[in-house]
Order: C-alpha cells, then structure tokens, then sequence
C-alpha cells in the first residue's frame, strides 16, 4: 500500500473504501503487576466463624492479597485467593487444615 492509498478500515477517514485485508487488534495493555487467582473448594464449613478461621489462615500465606470464602452450609464452600504470584497447593492445604477443614 503506498502513502496515496486508504487503509480500508472505512473509519478513520483515510479515503479508500477497499478492503485491505488487513485486521488489527487492540487489547488490554499488558500488565507487570498481574495478579494471581486461585479457587479452593473446602469441605466442613459450617458458619460465618468457620469463613474467619480459613480467611485468616489462607491471608497468613505470603503472596496473598485477599480472600473471599463463599460459605455453602452442608455442602462444599468455595475460597477465591487473590495473591501477587502462583501460590504453593502444599502451603494452601495446609493453611485450610490448620483452621480445621480439608479440601474437597
């Protein structure tokens, strides 16, 4: 394509009504300070002070920035941790039995 001819996008108001066949995609910038997201399916909870008991567990663990335990009463509660790089399952199930519960 010369400096004279459209890019064919039709939106940018170069001119040319042809198709180029050319695509661009623009996504997200890229991010160096990407965070982690890991789920944990927890059996045993039971009420809001078991919810505290793994939350403080699970923050304990270096690298984690936050912790979310969704309580389901007799069935199996979930845990979503946020931290700053991948965590360590060892570490994760030790923490969830440390505050008294297993992982499902």
């Amino acid at each position: 394509m010369s400096d004279s001819e459209g890019c064919g996008c039709g939106g940018c108001g170069c001119g040319s009504s042809e198709d180029s066949g050319l695509t661009i995609t623009v996504g997200p910038p890229q991010d160096t300070n990407a965070q982690t997201h890991t789920i944990l399916k927890i059996n045993g909870m039971t009420c809001g002070h078991c919810v505290a008991s793994v939350t403080e567990e699970l923050r304990e663990i270096d690298g984690v920035t936050d912790v979310e335990v969704i309580l389901s009463v007799g069935g199996t509660s979930t845990a979503n941790i946020t931290s700053s790089g991948p965590l360590d399952d060892a570490l994760l199930a030790q923490a969830v039995d440390e505050a008294g519960y297993s992982l499902a």
